[in-house]
């Protein structure tokens, strides 16, 4: 099947069903096009090990069974139980249209992964669950907890008490039509849904239990109790007020008659014993018929036996309701099955001179002819396209001047951090430290104590809210720095991109996918990607030694710590392989820095420009305390263009004067920077002016989301 083919072209399945309910659902719609993502576990569904497996397949990986329901479908795996793989998984859900389970009610509830929670990152789900006797949300069934297969439906919806040859053989239907017919009319439900949602914008829950779909199957056994006060028993092969109904012997098997309308019945009549059965009073008219059912089916039985089946199919073929009775082996021969395409033949890749076998899909539509089935997939197989994140798309210029705006806007103060548990429970704490790490990628960076109760939380969210905090929100700030259970009635909150908790009123919110955690001692470093930001003008709320202040947009945080110790903020500015370094006039050098009186970034820039040369500092670099002065240090790199003015000039990076460097902490910055350079690996040093950690932000793996 092709990427682009069938009339369900761009429905996106989730498929975590197992066995023939679900899968034989997903069937119907991975077999029109939809793009049906099974959920396995690491050993897979069941039935990839339930057989039959053929001769040239001698490790078993082939199972006709999940072959057949399979086909055309997509594989990954994933642990749900596991914090990333659930992180993994509910990114899936966000893009997708359909989800179909068939899990004992309850299971997707104890994972963290309810209906009720899956819609609020995807408002527009529509979510399937087969049972095999329903869901509580539909209606609280004494037997809800209880496990089902095909034949306990079958049994207790009704249909075996109907089947067989006598009252004393109830029978099975030979296909599992408790699971197959429950499939179906799912099928039914999640089409009419996704356009409910369509329409509407709303998806919502599809309940089908499997004892449900067999009362609906046998739903003549329920109207003739009504009507007649009888109670239904097998049939064998008959019609209860139906003749010639069912099956009768030929000389080589049997041969299947329905004889409804009396027109049917005199062309019948006529074959077999020409006017004088067709004027007969006893069979003339449907009732009458009924009447005489015994006698008649005998009569009739009496006559088909006397010929073959071929026999008779010439003599009744197209003229009545009627068909022979018919092995696999007689259907793969039948003009019909070939004229149909009801027989497709699939690829099996591990011996493609030997491909497989299954029946066709009977649906047709005129304006999309049914895609030629795909291969199933293996275990897995699709891991790398579904389970690594795609790369967020590039941002406009406009996009980096408005983030950068942002950034630069507000002091390193109070921020509400918050995200969503597994169960949609929102979740948040206060953090008096944000900082914007990098500009492209769009990078920041809190902090979060091991000890913190919403710790393993975060540390399995795929995505969290940054709400920069206004002068005004102190109560706010307060509360989310306590345990008390109600947090966010406190303020107005709504649901951002990715159904994140975003605080209405706050000076800015960052909506960042999870990029890396970091091990910071007690603290993790939580580095997320913004995917989303909106600002406004106002006072940030800021905090120093135990106290709350106000900062004006004029007035950084910096400011405040400048009150009780010097500031030295400089940076590290790179064109092509050189870096930029200051030259006194002893020969010493030091990387650039902003005024002794004015120790902000801007004022840097400014200072940077004044002499000609346009820099562009985005990238949080080295932040430390001098233990016996009580000096801040805060470093910055990027990028600088220009030609070097008096008193500064360019060092190639692996030739840097590091003896020159008479500041012992710039000098250990830079060497880093050297080696980091080389490696195309950086980070951000937090400690002393002598020793600290390196917290790695760029060239490591993509956190699985």
């Amino acid at each position: 099947m092709t990427e682009t083919s069938g009339i369900l072209k761009g429905v996106r399945v989730l498929d975590l069903s197992r066995m023939l309910s679900g899968p034989y659902c997903t069937m119907m719609l991975a077999d029109h096009g939809a793009e049906v993502i099974k959920i396995e576990s690491g050993t897979g569904d069941t039935s990839r090990a339930n057989g039959p497996f053929r001769d040239d397949d001698p490790d078993h990986l082939w199972a006709g069974y999940f072959v057949s329901l399979n086909r055309s479908k997509k594989s990954v795996t994933l642990d749900l139980k596991n914090p990333d793989d659930k992180a993994a998984f509910c990114a899936l859900v966000r893009d997708a249209d359909v989800l179909v389970e068939n899990f004992r009610p309850g299971v997707m509830e104890r994972l963290g992964l309810s209906y009720e929670y899956l819609a609020t990152l995807n408002p527009r789900l529509v979510y399937g669950a087969v049972r095999g006797f329903g869901d509580p949300r539909s209606g609280q069934s004494p037997y809800a907890d209880w496990p089902c297969y095909d034949v306990v439906a079958q049994a207790m919806g009704g249909i075996m008490a109907i089947t067989g040859p006598d009252a004393a053989s109830p029978t099975k239907v030979g296909p599992g039509v408790g699971d197959i017919f429950s499939g179906m009319i799912m099928a039914f439900g999640l089409m009419a849904a996704l356009r409910h949602a369509d329409a509407t914008g709303a998806g919502q829950f599809v309940d089908v239990a499997m004892y449900d779909a067999m009362i609906s199957l046998c739903e003549r056994a329920v109207y003739l109790n009504d009507f007649t006060g009888t109670v239904p028993g097998p049939e064998g092969n008959e019609h209860p007020f139906l003749a010639p109904f069912g099956l009768f012997g030929a000389q080589d098997g049997a041969v299947a008659l329905g004889i409804v309308d009396d027109a049917f019945w005199r062309v019948l009549a006529g074959v077999m014993q020409g006017d004088a059965l067709v004027r007969d009073t006893r069979f003339s008219t449907r009732a009458a018929r009924a009447k005489n059912r015994q006698v008649l089916n005998t009569l009739v039985g009496a006559w088909t036996a006397q010929y073959t089946k071929a026999e008779l199919t010439q003599k009744l073929g197209g003229l009545i309701p009627y068909g022979p009775l018919q092995t696999v082996q007689d259907m793969i021969k039948d003009p019909h099955v070939a004229a149909r395409n009801m027989l497709s033949t699939i690829a099996n890749p591990d011996n493609p001179d030997r491909p497989w076998r299954v029946a066709s899909n009977p649906l047709r539509f005129g304006a999309a002819p049914l895609p030629t089935p795909a291969s199933p997939p293996k275990l897995g197989a699709d891991n790398d396209r579904y389970l690594t994140p795609a790369p967020p798309p590039s941002m406009s210029d406009q996009d980096k001047k408005a983030l950068r705006e942002a950034f630069g806007s507000f002091a390193t103060g109070i921020t509400v951090v918050a995200t969503r548990q597994a169960d949609g429970t929102r979740r948040g704490f206060t953090a008096n430290s944000f900082t914007s790490v990098s500009l492209d990628p769009p990078l920041v960076l809190i902090c979060i104590a091991k000890t913190a109760l919403s710790y393993e939380v975060f540390r399995a969210s795929a995505c969290f809210s940054v709400n920069v905090l206004s002068d005004a929100q102190r109560d706010i700030s307060q509360i989310f720095a306590s345990q008390a259970a109600n947090k966010f009635d406190l303020g107005r909150w709504s649901n951002g991109t990715a159904e994140m908790p975003v605080l209405r009123d706050a000076l800015a919110n960052f909506i960042c996918q999870r990029e890396n955690l970091v091990d910071g001692g007690d603290h993790v470093i939580l580095i997320g990607r913004v995917l989303d930001m909106q600002s406004q003008q106002g006072a940030p709320l800021g905090y120093f030694k135990g106290n709350y202040f106000s900062v004006g947009l004029d007035q950084p945080l910096i400011s405040a710590v400048a009150k009780s110790g010097t500031v030295k903020l400089g940076g590290v500015l790179s064109r092509d392989d050189e870096v930029l370094l200051k030259i006194a006039g002893d020969g010493s050098c030091s990387v650039p820095l902003a005024p002794t009186d004015d120790s902000r970034l801007i004022a840097l820039v400014a200072r940077l420009a004044a002499a000609g040369l346009e820099a562009d500092l985005s990238v949080l670099y080295s932040v430390y305390q001098e233990n016996e002065t009580g000096l801040h240090g805060i470093f910055y790199h990027g990028s600088v263009t220009g030609d070097a003015p008096k008193g500064y000039g360019y060092f190639k990076i692996s030739k840097l004067p590091l003896d020159r460097i008479t500041d012992t902490a710039e000098r250990s910055m830079l060497a880093r920077y050297a080696h980091e350079a080389s490696q195309g690996n950086f980070g951000i040093y937090q400690g002393d002016q002598s020793s600290g950690t390196v917290h790695r932000t760029v060239g490591r793996e993509p956190s699985k989301l």
